[in-house]
Parts: C-alpha cells; structure tokens; sequence
C-alpha cells in the first residue's frame, strides 16, 4: 500500500476512502426540485441517468424524492416512497457495488430504502427524528447529519459598531462589516451537529459511520453561506468527512450573478475546490462531469497521490506476446502512470467463450490519474493496437470476440466503482486464474493480498481460464 493517509467512511458493506475528494451525484426523482424538477420521474430514464452519472466519476448516487428547495410543498412518506424505491432497486439490479445513498426526512423511506441495498442515510433534518435514530442503530450505513435553520432556531446577529466617540456634526450611524460576524453562526452550527453525532455515538453508533452537512441554503442567507463555506476547516476540525452540498443553490447564483441554475455549474466547482483545500472530501452535485474534469484536474497537479494498480492483459489474435508487449509500453506512457513489473506470459484455456486459447499477462502500476480516467487511458491503448469495441461495451465484463489486446482494470488501491464502463475491483477477479497465477510472479500471496481487500477468490479448482503453460518473459523497458 503507497498511501500513508487512511481516512474511511463506513457505509454498510462500503469503505470509502477519503485520501481523495468523492462526488455524490445528485438524482431527483421528483416534479419539482428547483434545478432538475421532472427530468427523472420516469424510473427507467432515472437508472439510466444514474449509471450515466457512474461512468463519468460519481463514486455516491444520492436519490431524493421530496423537494427541499425554498416553498417546496412537503410530501407523506407514501409518494416519497413510490418515487425512489423502484429507482434505488433498478440502479442496485443494474450496478448491484454501486453506493447509492438515500436523501429523505422520512423514517420509513431510509428503512425501507435500507432494507433495498442503500449505503446511506441523508437526513436533512440531522437525525432529530427518533425513529431515524433507531434506523441508524439497527443498520450498518453511513449517516449524513444536516444542519437546517428551521428545525434549530435561529441566532442573532448584530452590526459592528466600530467608533465608540463619534465627532460633533456627523449623522449617528453604524458600520458594518460585508459579511456577518463567523463566531454566532458557527457555534450554531457545529454546536448543533456536533450534539447530534455525539447522540448517536452514544447510542452505540461508531463515528466513522458519520459524516456533516451545514446545510448551504437551508434558511441561510447568501452572506451567512458565504460565512460558512470559509470556515470548512473548522468544521472539518470536528472530525467527521465533511459533505459540501452547495450545487446550483441561490447563492451560487449571486456570487457568480447566475441567475439560471443550470449555469452555476462552475461556480459550483470554484466553490467545490475551496472545500476541498479546506479539508471536505464529499462533494454533492448535478454536474458530475464538470466537477470530475475540474476536481481530477485540480488534484492531479495539487496533490501527490501515488496508487498501486494491476491490469489485466490478454490476446488471442496475430502475435500474442508482441501484442502484450506493446500494451505494456503503450501503458507505462500514459501521463501521471508507470508500469513498475510485469509477469510472465502465460498460455491459458479459452473461457468466457472465447474460442482459442489467449496468452495472458499482468502489470503492476503506479498511477496518480482518477481511475475513470485511467480507464478511458487504457481503451486507447486497446484502440492504437487494433481492438474495436462497441460504444456502450461493457468493459468489465469480457465478451466472446477475439481480440488483439484486452486492457482490463482489475484493482486500484483505495478504490471501488461501479458503472457499465467500470467495475472496481473487478467483479470477475476472484474466478480468473488467467489473473491471478500472473499475480504470483508479482507478490506473495496475490489470494490474501486480495481477500484483505474485500475480493472473494476461488480455489483453482473453481475458477475459469487455467493457465496451461509458460510462455516466458515480457520484452517491453
């Protein structure tokens, strides 16, 4: 393991890493959310746009189905719940590892999307609901504890008066600062959800299961956000992963003076990236693929961030070894990647039916790009050796065409995704003895290095695609 920072968040049967920023795509499957109201309901057009959202680098899909925005009309649990079950069951059908997180005030709604396969509860009321609390106790999920003005009272603020002794002939008056005094509004704040996470350890709750919203635009004025926003590293001081939800809301709009919602999109991200300089890792947005671009990118050139990787290579077409072997060039000269070891070739069954044997090999990397986009890196290199694939291919899961070269992301340290383009790891690892007897010649024991990282193997006896020979070594430095 390169990482030396190993800070989680515990969501049910996910660990999330938070050695870097994570993105909660926004899905609202309901009539009237102030940016994206209607564009959802249909549940087929909903999954779609949730695996969507996946492969261009959402690591969390947040489903709401009641409007928060202000005037919002309330709904029963009975509406909120025809909405977003059949949603939450289709992307779970579709992308069973996928972290979905549920977004409801309701008790009902996080039990029963719970009960479905969801990783988190999001409350927006901070878990005040009892009945939530006793939900949060009986399942292992991660919990998203918001502040909300209206349920907590409001703090009072006043002008700074500056000048105690005012000269004779001048009009009584006092001055203000631009912004509002940060001390009230932050104790407020943290005082609120720091007592609530505190409630919830005492129940017995460990406190890795808990991340903090201060809840941008939740009866808050643009000021107090703004307040807000530049006093991320206290909040992140508490302790807890610290979510910044602040996508499309008003007061994008009046610092960046968009008044469409669609078009606070890189406001959005200007203000995603002072969070996450701040210490925020968790961000919740409707543009996945512009945040992703903007927070990869940002990262990539900030943050030494070295992760150790294995891909997968196979042929079965003209010169085998020859196409292995400038696979691997090709895949040490993708930017910000290295290969570091390759094993041996190796002769292997036909399987997953494929017709012809394949030759078969595995490369160590290190790698500081985004894995989506070392994916879509590794396609490339497929395309420049010859391989075509169908645009919508699902490339996690092999087909039964030769090709020339098969470039497959198999593990990439402090990463799971989910998606059509990209599984990690990947879902048929544990069954590929094509994989993992290359492994050995690049680790000890490839069967409980993987294990310690969630995947299951299976004896030789039970896997696919035995290795039958040596084919030797790898020409490619």
């Amino acid at each position: 393991m390169l990482r030396e920072d190993y800070a989680t968040w515990l969501c049910g049967n996910h660990e999330i890493s938070l050695t870097r920023p994570r993105i909660m795509g926004i899905l609202n499957v309901t009539p009237d959310s102030f940016s994206d109201g209607g564009e959802n309901v249909d549940v087929k057009k909903a999954v779609a746009y949730a695996l969507k959202m996946l492969d261009e680098g959402a690591d969390i899909i947040d489903v709401g189905g009641e409007s928060t925005r202000p005037g919002h009309e309330p709904v029963d649990a009975e509406v909120e719940l025809a909405r977003v079950v059949p949603v939450v069951e289709g992307i779970l059908e579709a992308a069973p590892t996928a972290i979905v997180s549920i977004d409801t005030r309701h008790a009902s709604v996080a039990r029963m999307c719970v009960e479905l396969g969801a990783s988190i509860i999001n409350d927006v009321m901070g878990f005040r609901d009892p009945e939530m609390c006793e939900i949060a106790i009986e399942y292992p999920c991660g919990l998203i504890i918001m502040h909300w003005r209206q349920m907590t009272g409001t703090t009072s603020r006043r002008s700074v008066q500056l000048d105690s002794i005012k000269p004779a002939r001048v009009v009584q008056s006092a001055r203000r600062f631009t912004l509002p005094e940060e001390a009230p509004i932050m104790r407020e704040i943290m005082g609120f959800l720091g007592d609530q996470a505190r409630t919830l350890m005492r129940a017995g709750i460990s406190r890795d299961r808990i991340c903090v919203d201060p809840g941008a635009g939740f009866d808050k004025t643009t000021d107090e956000d703004v307040v807000i926003q530049r006093a991320t590293r206290k909040l992140c001081s508490m302790g807890y992963p610290v979510l910044t939800a602040v996508s499309r809301k008003r007061f994008t709009g009046a610092i960046s003076g968009e008044t469409e919602a669609k078009a606070r999109d890189a406001a959005t991200a200007g203000i995603a990236l002072s969070a996450i300089e701040s210490g925020a890792r968790i961000l919740r947005v409707h543009n996945v693929r512009e945040t992703a671009d903007v927070v990869n990118s940002y990262w990539a050139v900030s943050h030494k961030d070295q992760r150790q990787g294995f891909v997968a290579l196979g042929s079965n077409m003209g010169d085998r070894l020859d196409n292995l072997s400038k696979a691997v060039k090709l895949i040490d000269k993708i930017p910000l990647t290295c290969v570091v070891a390759v094993s041996n070739a190796y002769e292997t069954e036909a399987a997953y039916g494929i017709k012809t044997p394949v030759a078969n090999a595995v490369a160590e990397i290190r790698t500081e790009l985004h894995p989506t986009v070392l994916m879509r890196e590794l396609l490339k290199v497929e395309a420049t050796l010859g391989r075509e694939r169908e645009e919508e291919h699902d490339v996690s899961v092999a087909g039964s065409e030769s090709r020339v070269i098969d470039c497959d992301l198999c593990w990439l340290e402090g990463e799971t995704h989910a998606g059509n383009h990209l599984t990690l790891p990947h879902p048929r690892l544990g069954e590929r003895d094509f994989v993992l007897v290359p492994m050995e010649d690049l680790m000890h024991d490839p069967v409980r290095f993987l294990t310690h990282s969630g995947v299951t193997v299976y004896p030789p006896e039970a896997r696919v695609g035995h290795v039958t020979a040596e084919l030797g070594v790898l020409s490619w430095e």
